[in-house]
């Protein structure tokens, strides 16, 4: 499990006297408690991998949003430590299609629930988002769909 993996290289990395690394896989670890809190008061999910992606994968967003407005605003060593806690998050992620092999998969998506107009966008939607989570981005996935289904 991918919560295990976590906690095991933030042993390592302190060992290790690695503090950058240490520091990313604390921030890693405060999100997911904080995540399991929300869920608390909900169902828990099925498979626990489900929810570290979704986390990681925000995170990931937010560090890449944190990194293009400190290039914006002249600042290089905020951007640098964001890349370099963004180089830690994506170690645990799945690998991202590239977009020929995400286009494929939204079409046989589309194909297998049988969708024919943007009417389906909804139902093709949460399937690209139960099936491909971290490997696509899903703003991407959006308009792939609206492509795949003719709109």
């Amino acid at each position: 499990m991918l919560r295990d993996d976590i906690k095991a290289a933030t042993i390592a990395s302190m060992k290790a006297g690695d503090s950058a690394r240490t520091a990313a896989l604390r921030l890693i670890q405060s999100a997911l408690k904080n995540r399991d809190i929300e869920l608390r008061t909900g169902t828990p999910p099925a498979d626990d991998d489900v929810t570290v992606i979704e986390v990681l994968g925000k995170m990931a967003k937010q560090r890449r949003e944190s990194i293009e407005m400190y290039v914006t605003g002249n600042r290089p060593e905020l951007a640098d430590a964001e890349r370099a806690e963004l180089a830690v998050i994506e170690s645990y992620l799945p690998q991202r299609l590239s977009a020929g092999e995400a286009q494929a998969k939204i079409r046989e998506l589309v194909a297998e629930l049988g969708a024919t107009s943007v009417k389906d966008m909804g139902k093709v939607m949460a399937a690209v988002k139960a099936r491909l989570a971290g490997e696509i981005d899903m703003s991407e996935a959006s308009g792939m769909v609206k492509v795949a289904l003719g709109g």
